[in-house]
């Protein structure tokens, strides 16, 4: 064998997959298309990635958590769901105790290029990492005895397990045979950090307008990440316009709630879609990160079960490693397919109705999306089932 493990896919997934094996002994190998230039300097694109107690507690372990400077560690400390114009919030307040005691925040906020640095900077330390960047997959294959990928540079690789980790649009998942459920919702997502004159309180907000919905990330105490989802047909609404007139519509959106607000930063934008495969695994390799789940954004979980699917994978790997026993066998990947759709099933299938149900504008919705509100708001159970999903 070449590796112990091939890794396709050098995101912040790969490669945490990959830090997870320090002092292991087992080989891994991350092949990665782009060059290494893009994972040692990440490019800002935008995305602030809402962290819960317990990814905190994964890039801690992994050495990521100490690598992001901390004044760019952003505190969440509540959050407000709105619906339509109304004033009226469902209300997530700041947890007294979450994972590990008592606590300050929901969650924690950072860039995506700094946890994708902080990802790189790990896995390139470690010895028995190799990192082979700027080259493409052309085919994978795996048998009862090995899993087999051929390079686009002709160069054949044989390792003992292989880990698709290459986005939600994933080729490797795709040879591999496992279908997924993808659910394109017809929608944009338009990102912009902005400046304003009254404080965000750390407050995430989440505004279900009629035809947009806008999300609210604190970052400093007067800068906030904004996130507008539209309709494709009508994203170029948005997108024609310049970076101070799409704050000032922000500003108008929010009814001047953040007071006069201007650009503090570049526009990017995705397409919105939610994929989740039907298994994570197939003879002798494992799904993880987006390859395996790619959530909508509304409940900020994609990075969260991205670091979860690592940790779980990782330790049976390790357990069955150190115990001398096949790390690519069937009974342990299927043990990581059932340990993790447990919990990613519910949450991808409720985030996509919960979205469809405040994105649908007939008369009977609009009128119930309030009463939903209302009713959760005054529900304890509930509100402690999703604020503890919150904080993971």
């Amino acid at each position: 064998m070449d590796s112990d493990i091939i890794i396709v896919g050098g995101g912040p997934a790969g490669l945490a997959f990959a830090r997870q094996f320090k002092d292991s002994g087992l080989r891994i190998t991350v092949i990665e298309k782009a060059p290494e230039e893009s994972l040692q300097n990440p490019a800002y694109d935008g995305r602030e990635i809402a962290l819960t107690h317990r990814s905190r507690e994964i890039m801690q372990r992994l050495g990521m958590w100490q690598r992001i400077p901390e004044n760019e560690i952003y505190r969440l400390r509540d959050a407000k769901v709105f619906n339509g114009k109304s004033d009226y919030t469902l209300h997530f307040a700041e947890p007294k105790h979450a994972r590990g005691g008592p606590t300050d925040r929901l969650g924690n906020l950072i860039s995506n290029h700094n946890i994708r640095r902080a990802a790189y900077e790990e896995a390139v330390s470690l010895p028995n990492v190799s990192l082979r960047c700027g080259v493409g997959v052309k085919s994978v294959r795996t048998d009862r005895e090995a899993a087999t990928v051929e390079l686009e540079n002709g160069e054949t690789l044989h390792a003992r397990l292989l880990v698709a980790a290459d986005s939600r649009l994933s080729q490797t998942r795709r040879q591999l045979g496992i279908s997924a459920d993808m659910h394109d919702f017809g929608r944009t997502v338009i990102v912009f950090r902005t400046k304003h004159t009254v404080s965000n309180e750390h407050t995430a907000c989440e505004c279900f307008f009629y035809g947009r919905t806008l999300a609210l990330l604190p970052l400093e105490e007067h800068m906030t990440n904004c996130v507008i989802t539209i309709q494709n047909t009508r994203a170029s609404e948005l997108l024609d316009l310049t970076p101070e007139e799409l704050a000032k519509e922000a500003q108008k959106m929010l009814g001047g709630r953040l007071g006069d607000m201007e650009p503090a930063g570049t526009v990017h934008s995705y397409p919105l879609m939610g994929v989740h495969a039907s298994k994570f695994y197939a003879t002798r390799a494992a799904l993880i990160g987006d390859a395996a789940v790619g959530m909508h954004p509304v409940t900020a979980h994609g990075y969260n079960l991205g670091l979860e699917s690592t940790d779980i994978l990782a330790k049976l790997i390790l357990k069955a490693e150190k115990k001398g026993r096949d790390i690519g066998s069937h009974k342990l990947l299927e043990k990581y397919n059932i340990e993790h759709q447990l919990h990613t099933r519910p949450l991808y299938h409720g985030t996509n109705a919960m979205v469809n149900f405040f994105t649908t504008e007939t008369r009977p919705v609009k009128a119930l999306r309030g009463a939903v509100l209302r009713i959760s708001n005054n529900l304890p159970p509930l509100k402690k089932l999703i604020s503890r999903q919150l904080t993971g």
